[in-house]
C-alpha cells in the first residue's frame, strides 16, 4: 500500500477486509501499535489511526507521530488509549457506543444461564457417560425471581436488562449516578449492589478507576449461592480473589468472556469446574463487526474531510466511580 499524507495507521488485530476497504479510500499502513514497528518516513505522513481498547495507543506513540490528529477504536472500549496524552497534543479520540452492545448483551445472558444452571457441567457429565451410572444433577434454582445486579448501566448494561426483565429476573444497578429514565432499583455502592444480587453482571467501562473493582469484599458479599459474570475487561475483577471465592465455596460460579493478560488464561480458573468460559465472543457477530465498521468509517470520513468527528469519547472520569460500558 503507498502511504500518502493521508496515512491511516492500522493497528487492529484481525478485521483486515476492514483494512482492505479503508485502503480503497486512504492510504492505510498496518502495523503493530508501537513505534518502533512504525518506519521513520511514514510517521510524518500518520494523520489517523484505528485501533482498540484493548490494543490501544500509548503516549510515545501519539508523540512519535507528529500529525497524528485522530485515534478511532474499533468498539465501545478505549481503556488502552493514553487520554491525557491526547488531550496534551490535541488528538480526537473516538469508539463505536452502543455498536456491538446486542451481540454482548445476548452473551452475557447465556453465560448467566450457562452458569446457574450449570450447562457445561451437564455437558461435561454426558460426555463422561456418567449418566449411565450417576444420578443426574439436580437441585438448582432457576432464574424467575432472582435479583441481577448490574455493574454499569450503559448501553451494553441495559440491554443485558431487558433481557433479564424477560426471565422474570428483579433487576438492580450501580452507576456513577442514578438514571431517571429507567425503573430498576439504584444501588450508590457496588458493594450494596452485591450484597442485594445473586447475579453480578460487570458491564462496567474498563479503566483504572474500575480495576480490580469486584474484589474479595465484593464477592464475599455476594455470597455463597451467587454468580458473577464479566463481559467487560478482565481487569475489572480481582481475578486471585475470584479464584480464592470459587475454590472454597464463597461464590457458586462464574461466567467469563473476558480474563486477565487473555488470552493467557490463567490455569487455577481453567482447573475449576464452577467456571464457565468463552474466548471474548461477546462482540464477536458478523452484524457487530459490521456496525463498529460503520461507525469508524464514518468517523474517518468526517475527519479527513474537515467535519466535526462524531462518537466523542468522555472526556474525563471521576475516580473512584462505576463508569458504564457504551
Amino acid at each position: 500500500m503507498t502511504v500518502s499524507d493521508d496515512g491511516v495507521l492500522y493497528s487492529l488485530k484481525g478485521q483486515r477486509a476492514f483494512a482492505e476497504e479503508l485502503a480503497t479510500r486512504w492510504s492505510v499502513h498496518i502495523s503493530a501499535a508501537t513505534l518502533d514497528a512504525i518506519p521513520e518516513t511514514v510517521r510524518p505522513k500518520i494523520r489517523a489511526m484505528v485501533t482498540s481498547g484493548s490494543v490501544g495507543a500509548s503516549a510515545a506513540l501519539m508523540q512519535g507521530l507528529p500529525n497524528l490528529r485522530l485515534v478511532t477504536c474499533f468498539g465501545s472500549g478505549f481503556e488502552g488509549v493514553d487520554l491525557k496524552a491526547a488531550r496534551d497534543r490535541g488528538i480526537v479520540v473516538t469508539h463505536a457506543p452502543g455498536a456491538n452492545a446486542s451481540s454482548v448483551a445476548d452473551m452475557a445472558i447465556g453465560l448467566m444461564i450457562a452458569s446457574v444452571r450449570r450447562i457445561a457441567a451437564g455437558d461435561r457429565f454426558i460426555r463422561a457417560k456418567h449418566w449411565l451410572t450417576q444420578k443426574k444433577p439436580s437441585g438448582e434454582r432457576g432464574l424467575t425471581g432472582r435479583r441481577l445486579g448490574i455493574f454499569g448501566l450503559g448501553a451494553i448494561g441495559e440491554k443485558i436488562a431487558l433481557r433479564a426483565a424477560a426471565l422474570e429476573m428483579d433487576i438492580g444497578y450501580h452507576n456513577r449516578t442514578a438514571r431517571t429514565d429507567v425503573s430498576w432499583q439504584y444501588h450508590p455502592t457496588l458493594l450494596d449492589l452485591a450484597k442485594t444480587s445473586d447475579v453480578l453482571m460487570v458491564a462496567c467501562r474498563a479503566g483504572e478507576e474500575t480495576r480490580n473493582a469486584v474484589n474479595a469484599v465484593v464477592l464475599d458479599a455476594l455470597g455463597p449461592d451467587g454468580h458473577v459474570v464479566n463481559i467487560s475487561r478482565g481487569s475489572v475483577i480481582d481475578e486471585a480473589a475470584l479464584i480464592d471465592a470459587l475454590r472454597h465455596g464463597k461464590i457458586a460460579g462464574a461466567g467469563l468472556d473476558v480474563f486477565v493478560g487473555e488470552p493467557n488464561v490463567s490455569a487455577a480458573l481453567q482447573s475449576l469446574e464452577t467456571v464457565v468460559m468463552t474466548p471474548h465472543l461477546g462482540g464477536a457477530t458478523a452484524d457487530a463487526s459490521a456496525a463498529t465498521a460503520a461507525y469508524v468509517l464514518r468517523t474517518l470520513e468526517a475527519f479527513f474531510s474537515d467535519q466535526a468527528v462524531p462518537y466523542l469519547v468522555p472526556s474525563h472520569q471521576a475516580p473512584n466511580t462505576a463508569p458504564s460500558a457504551a
